[in-house]
C-alpha cells in the first residue's frame, strides 16, 4: 500500500489514497503509527471521495479511534490531495498562487486555502468553522455549576451569544486544581492559562488524567498556555487517543478562542508550539482561520 508522510509543524501523519481500497483502517493505524515499530504518525488519514464536498478526509488516532476533526491533518490532506494529483483540476503551472478545496470531515466541510509556490504546497490556511459551547455539543457531562462571564469585556453584544462560554470552569485533577475553559472546534477541547512557562506543566502525568476525566463522555484534548503578550501565545497539548505531540491545530484554535473572550489577545495570534508556530485569527463573531506551514517527509510503499 502506497503512503506519504507529512508533517505540519511537527504533528506528523501517514496520508493514504483510500478511494479504491477497503482495510481494517482502526487497526492499522495502531499498527503503522507506532514508532519505533511501524512507519510512525500521530494520525493515519485517509483520503476517499465525497458526494457533497471536493473529497472526504478520515483520520484515526493512533489507539485507533477515528478524530472529528484535525486542523494539521487538514493542512497534510491539502497538500497530500493537490501533489499527488488527486484533485481533479488543471496542473499545477495553470493555477494561480492559491487552490481553495471543500474537504468533508466527521465535523463537517472544511475549506482549505492552499498556498503555491513552484509547483508545491508550502503553506494551507483551513477554516475550521465556529467555536462550540453548548455543553452536549463539546460534548461535557456537568454535575457541578460552571461559571461563565457575560460581561461586555468578554461576550458583545451581537457576538457568542447562543451558549455562554465555560471560561473558568474548576476541575480537580489529583491534587491540581485548574481553571479551564471549555469548547468543541468540532472535537472536544479543554484549555488552562498559565503564568508559568508551559515547559514546567506535568503534562505527562496531568494530560492523561484530564483526557479521561468523568467531565468528559468521549474523553478530551488538553492545553496548557501561557500568553506572552497580546500576539503569541505558549503552549504544549495532550490530544485524546494520541498523548503529547509537538502541535495541534484545532487546540491551537481552542487556545486562541479562549484568549480573545479572556481579552487576553486581540483579533489575531500566533501560537508557539514545540514543534513550530500557527497563526490563529478570530474576530468573535465568524469561523476560526488556522494557517501554517506543511511538509512531505517522505513517501513508501507499505507491505499488506
Amino acid at each position: 500500500m502506497k503512503f506519504s508522510k507529512l508533517q505540519a509543524t511537527g504533528n506528523d501523519f501517514i496520508l493514504v489514497d483510500a478511494r479504491n481500497a477497503e482495510r481494517n483502517w482502526p487497526k492499522l493505524a495502531q499498527i503503522m503509527c507506532r514508532r519505533h515499530f511501524g512507519i510512525g504518525a500521530d494520525g493515519l488519514i485517509l483520503v476517499q471521495d465525497s458526494n457533497i464536498a471536493d473529497l472526504n478526509m478520515r483520520m484515526f488516532n493512533p489507539d485507533g479511534s477515528e478524530a472529528e476533526s484535525c486542523g494539521n491533518g487538514l493542512r497534510c490532506f491539502t497538500k497530500y490531495a493537490i501533489e499527488k494529483s488527486i484533485v481533479d483540476k488543471v496542473s499545477l503551472r495553470a493555477k494561480r498562487s492559491n487552490l481553495c478545496l471543500a474537504i468533508e470531515t466527521l465535523s463537517g466541510i472544511r475549506k482549505a486555502r492552499a498556498y503555491i509556490s513552484e509547483d508545491k504546497v508550502n503553506r494551507v490556511q483551513v477554516n475550521m468553522g465556529l467555536p462550540e459551547f453548548k455543553p452536549e455539543q463539546i460534548p461535557i457531562t456537568l454535575t457541578t455549576d460552571v461559571t461563565t462571564s457575560r460581561s461586555s469585556s468578554v461576550i458583545a453584544k451581537n457576538e457568542v451569544t447562543k451558549q455562554s462560554p465555560i471560561i473558568t470552569y474548576q476541575l480537580t485533577v489529583g491534587s491540581y486544581q485548574l481553571s479551564v475553559s471549555l469548547l468543541s472546534m468540532g472535537n472536544p477541547h479543554a484549555v488552562n492559562f498559565t503564568s508559568d512557562p508551559v515547559a514546567n506543566f506535568p503534562l505527562i502525568q496531568i494530560g492523561p488524567k484530564v483526557e479521561r476525566h468523568p467531565l468528559f463522555p468521549q474523553k478530551t484534548n488538553f492545553e496548557i498556555a501561557r500568553v506572552l503578550n497580546r500576539g503569541e501565545i505558549e503552549a504544549r497539548v495532550w490530544e485524546r487517543g494520541v498523548g503529547e505531540t509537538l502541535a495541534c491545530g484545532s487546540g491551537a484554535c481552542t487556545i486562541a478562542v479562549a484568549a480573545r473572550l479572556l481579552s487576553y489577545i486581540d483579533n489575531q495570534v500566533d501560537i508557539i508550539f514545540p514543534g513550530g508556530t500557527l497563526t490563529i485569527h478570530w474576530d468573535r463573531v465568524g469561523e476560526v482561520l488556522l494557517t501554517g506551514p506543511v511538509e512531505e517527509a517522505f513517501s513508501g510503499e507499505y507491505p499488506i
